[in-house]
C-alpha cells in the first residue's frame, strides 16, 4: 500500500471510530466537522448569503469598518494561520490591511475548497507565501514554515466557529492553541453574542431550507465515505435555542423507527429520536474574555456591530 493510500485508510478508520462512538452515545451525535465535504462547503457558502443568517454579513461589516485597527494591533510581517479556511473572503480583507504579511497558512479538511482558496489568495497577494494544509485543526498539527521568517504568528479564527465547542471544550481548544502559539502570538477570533431567541432560531432554520439541506448532507457524506446507510428522506432538520446553555442546537430527527448500519454494527433509532449534529454557543463579551484568560489568552481589543450581535476580538498570549 502506498503512503497516500495508507493515510486514506487511516483517516477512514478514524472516521468510522468517531461515528460509531457518536451513534452509541446518549443522545446520539455526529461530529460537525463532517458537514464539510465539497457539497457541504458550497451549501455553507449559500447559508452565509441568506437574509436570515446574520453572522457572516455582520462580521464582514465589522471587518470593513475596523480592519485597519485590527492590522495595527497585529503589527508588521505576520504569518497568518487561518483555522478552517472556507472561502477565505475575510482573510482577503485581513491580508490587504496587514503591514507586509509574510505568509498565510490555510487549514481546512475540504481539499477542493482549500485548493481553490489557496490559488485565489496566491494570485491576489503574490508577495505573500500561501501554504495550504489539509488537516483537522482540532487535532495536533505541524505548521509549515515559510521561506522568510515572520515577526509573529497570528491565528485567525473567523465565523464564530469557536461556538461549535461547548464552553469546557472551547477552553481546552484555546489552551492547546496558546501552547502551540508560544509567547507574543495573536489570535483574531469571531465570537457570536447572545441575543433574542427568535433571531437565532431563524438564522439556523431558514425558510429557504438551505440549512436543512446542509444538515442532511452530512448523512450523504458519511454514506459515501464510510458506508453508512442513512436514508436522508427519513430524517428532519431541527434547530432550537437552549437558553440554559446559551446555544443553538442543530439536530436530525428520525422520521419513524429505523436502523442504521456501519462497519458491522447496527444502531436503532426510535421515531422522533434526535441525532445532535452541531452546537453553536453564544457568549457575553466579558464571559468570553474570562474563558480565554483561563486558556492563556489576554483580551486586548473587541470590535462589535451597532446592535452588539457579533464581535471580533483580538487576543494575545502572555510573555513568558
Amino acid at each position: 500500500m502506498s503512503s497516500a493510500a495508507a493515510e486514506v485508510a487511516t483517516d477512514r478508520a478514524a472516521m468510522i471510530d468517531e461515528v460509531n462512538a457518536g451513534l452509541r452515545a446518549t443522545p446520539k451525535r455526529l461530529p460537525s466537522k463532517y458537514f464539510y465535504d465539497e457539497e457541504g462547503s458550497h451549501l455553507f457558502e449559500r447559508i452565509t448569503e441568506l437574509d436570515a443568517y446574520y453572522p457572516t454579513r455582520t462580521e464582514l461589516g465589522i471587518m470593513e469598518r475596523h480592519c485597519a485597527e485590527m492590522a495595527a494591533a497585529v503589527g508588521p510581517e505576520a504569518m497568518v494561520v487561518e483555522l478552517g479556511s472556507g472561502a477565505s473572503v475575510k482573510t482577503e480583507m485581513l491580508l490587504a490591511a496587514l503591514d507586509r504579511p509574510v505568509a498565510c497558512v490555510l487549514i481546512d479538511i475540504s481539499r477542493e475548497h482549500l485548493q481553490a482558496s489557496a490559488e485565489r489568495l496566491g494570485t491576489m497577494f503574490p508577495e505573500v507565501e500561501v501554504l495550504p494544509l489539509e488537516a483537522d485543526y482540532t487535532t495536533k498539527i505541524e505548521l509549515p514554515m515559510p521561506s522568510r521568517p515572520a515577526a509573529r504568528k497570528l491565528f485567525y479564527f473567523p465565523g464564530s466557529t469557536i461556538g461549535n465547542f461547548d464552553r469546557g471544550p472551547a477552553r481546552d481548544f484555546l489552551r492547546r492553541l496558546a501552547r502551540a502559539a508560544g509567547s507574543d502570538c495573536g489570535l483574531l477570533i469571531g465570537v457570536d453574542l447572545i441575543k433574542d431567541a427568535a433571531i437565532l432560531e431563524v438564522a439556523y432554520d431558514d425558510p429557504e431550507g438551505v440549512t436543512a439541506a446542509f444538515n442532511l448532507n452530512m448523512l450523504a457524506h458519511l454514506n459515501r465515505e464510510i458506508g453508512t446507510d442513512f436514508d436522508l428522506d427519513r430524517f428532519r432538520h431541527v434547530a432550537l435555542w437552549n437558553a440554559d446553555d446559551a446555544r443553538i442546537e442543530m439536530h436530525l430527527e428520525s422520521v419513524g423507527e429505523q436502523t442504521v448500519h456501519l462497519a458491522g454494527e447496527s444502531f436503532e433509532l426510535a421515531d422522533g429520536e434526535h441525532i445532535v449534529t452541531e452546537h453553536s454557543n453564544k457568549f457575553e463579551i466579558d464571559e468570553f474574555a474570562a474563558l480565554a484568560a483561563d486558556a492563556g489568552w489576554q483580551a486586548e481589543k473587541v470590535w462589535t456591530d451597532e446592535r452588539r450581535w457579533f464581535s471580533v476580538q483580538y487576543l494575545r498570549t502572555a510573555d513568558p
